[in-house]
């Protein structure tokens, strides 16, 4: 899979090509639907699948810190892109000069004389160009013109609802991570490499492995038990904080997860954090000491979750691996959770008596 930055990339090697446009945040099962529509078209006429993105997302641009969070980084939205199908990635940069394209420039300079598109897949309600003010029916007489064919996006389902990133937002920020995995078709997972940072859980007896973060909006916040890849592919059950340790404090949001019964060094590895069940919200204490109570309490309630929700590791398959009956990657693994927060709740009580 083929990553290309920015029009001034593009060569006339890339041109002939079948395409698809769109934020893609996630790479849901919605976008996976089109990416199959995109990858059969271009399979039919021996021509690489393409899918253009933006960064920053257009939502971004215009509303700064007001966005909604990310679902996924740019680096692991481009791999997961190329998983589910696509050849290549183009990337615009969504500037000044972008936005102030019409939509007939846009058409021209990013899809006839870039990428020399043949098919186009789009949503019956993509708008594009400067104000919005392209369509579906604009595409299809551009098309018309320029003799490339446009076809609308079929749209995906799941319980009677359209799967959205929005949708998925929802579920996560209210611990849902069950109805995420079916929306995303895998387990939602954090990832990067891990930071020196504070170090202060070791002064309280509670190491952590520290991840970057990026800025903007959290899609997550709070303790949450959480299960760990690391990169030799063990899995290793913990606890997750993300937020901004109000009480010792932070000059920017951090992520770090306490690994059970692990004592190694993982600066430097690459981990994948996958949230299994919210265990609190971030809480402000009175004192250290309070502060290391709850945590404590924290690992005894992750330590109960995970002896009463058996991980589940299936073998992996490789990238191509099929859906199971629910729609979840079988190459994947998958956290098995409670259906709702009660036994977590439950288990709270009875620590706190």
């Amino acid at each position: 899979m083929e990553l290309i930055r920015g029009l001034h990339n593009l060569r006339p090697r890339h041109r002939g090509s079948v395409v698809t446009i769109g934020n893609f945040d996630g790479v849901h099962r919605g976008h996976q639907a089109i990416l199959d529509q995109l990858k059969a078209h271009a399979r039919a006429h021996d021509l690489p699948a393409v899918v253009v993105v933006f960064e920053p997302q257009p939502r971004e641009y215009f509303s700064g810190d007001q966005a909604p969070p990310r679902l996924t980084r740019l680096s692991d939205k481009v791999r997961l892109l190329g998983q589910y199908g696509a050849d290549r990635v183009l990337c615009l940069p969504f500037n000044r000069r972008l936005r102030e394209l019409s939509a007939r420039e846009f058409v021209d300079r990013v899809l006839i004389q870039g990428l020399g598109v043949r098919h186009l897949v789009v949503g019956d309600d993509f708008r594009f160009g400067c104000d919005r003010a392209g369509d579906f029916d604009l595409l299809k007489t551009l098309g018309e013109q320029a003799g490339f064919s446009v076809e609308h996006t079929r749209t995906f389902q799941t319980g009677g609802e359209r799967v959205s990133s929005t949708r998925v937002r929802t579920l996560l920020a209210s611990g849902n991570f069950e109805q995420a995995e079916q929306l995303l078709g895998r387990p939602f997972s954090l990832e990067g490499r891990v930071v020196k940072d504070r170090q202060l859980g070791r002064t309280i007896g509670v190491p952590t492995a520290n991840l970057p973060m990026l800025p903007g909006p959290l899609i997550l916040r709070g303790v949450m038990a959480a299960m760990t890849r690391l990169e030799d592919g063990r899995e290793v059950p913990g606890v997750l904080n993300i937020g901004w340790r109000p009480t010792v404090g932070a000059d920017r949001p951090v992520l770090e997860v306490h690994l059970f019964d692990l004592d190694e060094s993982l600066y430097g590895q690459r981990l994948i954090v996958m949230p299994c069940a919210r265990l609190r919200g971030e809480e402000t204490f009175a004192s250290v000491d309070e502060l290391k109570r709850r945590i404590h309490l924290d690992i005894d309630q992750a330590r109960d979750y995970f002896q009463q929700h058996a991980f589940q590791q299936h073998a992996s398959d490789g990238p191509g691996a099929s859906p199971d009956a629910e729609g979840v990657d079988a190459s994947l693994p998958s956290c098995r959770y409670p259906m709702a927060s009660a036994p977590l709740a439950a288990e709270r009580s009875k620590h706190e008596q």
